[in-house]
């Protein structure tokens, strides 16, 4: 029959109580301090955390191309579906709302106005979605290693501007093909895209840290983003809608509050930059002011980015728990 083991005394006499365990005086927390120890999952101050994000900056882009890249491995067509997929998009909007409602009268190159307001608001919508799981759908890293939680999202965010990099390659080609002109202010496109980066890094923030504690809303998006596409002026001119003698011109509260749309924003300027003829039209109607989308855009892209970030990093030590 067994015995637990028993202590034996300096001279080899047994006792008969066994080991009690090592205490402490004071709390493990004191004990911790005075040793210099720290919880290893701890949210560190802000500017370290700040710099460990940025230490990290070459494992983020490698991690996003590899993303990328493993995302459509098990189709045949492979990374053509990064340019299928909104292309598709596009014309079954054409043929539904181009043709079949006729929401393209009174826009010029409907097809151009169309294909700009897809691709761009894509850009941000799967920014959005992807964001929401960039936590979950990543325990076991977060589990396994030690880094800055902040990285996940980023590089969501990193992986959806290569798509959108390759995605340009036929907007552009689309633009050309239905006549216009290359001009100098197609070089604003560059700070447009620039600051819907820095909007969507900072929404997809906000979205990981939802996603991590509440899975659910991944399964409320497909309807959230569906709505806001449709409040976006992706398929139809908002300056057109907000016309004097429109019915929308009854209401210009509702009429502000669209403009500021941070996806319109985005997108209607891309189509200010890209399509002359398109901001010709815009201009004489005297709805739409440049200056001030420009305005909303930076104040979009400011806000969300810091707020989204603080957001994130506010609850740093818990993602992975549980």
């Amino acid at each position: 029959m067994s015995h637990p083991e028993r202590l034996g005394s300096p001279g080899g006499e047994s006792v008969d109580t066994i080991a009690e365990p090592f205490h402490v005086n004071g709390t493990l927390a004191d004990y911790a301090a005075r040793h210099g120890l720290r919880q290893s999952a701890a949210r560190p101050p802000l500017r370290k955390y700040i710099q460990d994000v940025w230490a990290r900056r070459n494992f983020i882009w490698a991690f996003a191309s590899a993303k990328n890249i493993s995302m459509y491995t098990d189709s045949r067509l492979g990374q053509v579906w990064q340019l299928l997929t909104p292309l598709l998009n596009a014309a079954v909007y054409y043929l539904i709302f181009g043709l079949l409602l006729n929401t393209s009268r009174g826009v010029p190159d409907f097809i151009p106005f169309l294909v700009t307001g897809v691709f761009l608001f894509g850009f941000t919508q799967r920014s959005v979605t992807a964001g929401a799981k960039s936590v979950g759908d990543n325990l076991s890293l977060i589990r396994a290693l030690h880094f800055p939680r902040a990285t996940l999202p980023l590089a969501i965010a990193v992986v959806e501007l290569q798509q959108l990099l390759l995605a340009l390659v036929v907007l552009f080609a689309i633009v050309f093909a239905f006549g216009e002109p290359v001009s100098f202010n197609m070089l604003l496109f560059v700070p447009v895209v620039a600051l819907q980066l820095m909007f969507n890094v900072g929404i997809s923030m906000v979205m990981a840290r939802l996603g991590a504690f509440n899975r659910d809303i991944t399964q409320l998006l497909p309807f959230v983003m569906r709505t806001w596409l449709y409040m976006s002026g992706v398929i139809f001119s908002l300056p057109a809608l907000m016309k004097s003698g429109s019915r929308l011109a009854e209401y210009p509260i509702l009429g502000e509050l669209l403009k500021a749309n941070p996806a319109y924003v985005y997108v209607e300027l891309s189509r200010h930059v890209l399509l002359g003829e398109y901001r010709e039209h815009v201009q004489k109607g005297g709805v739409a002011s440049t200056g001030q989308l420009w305005l909303y855009a930076v104040v979009w892209a400011a806000v969300m980015l810091v707020g989204g970030f603080m957001y994130f990093y506010r609850a740093e030590e818990r993602y992975g728990r549980g």
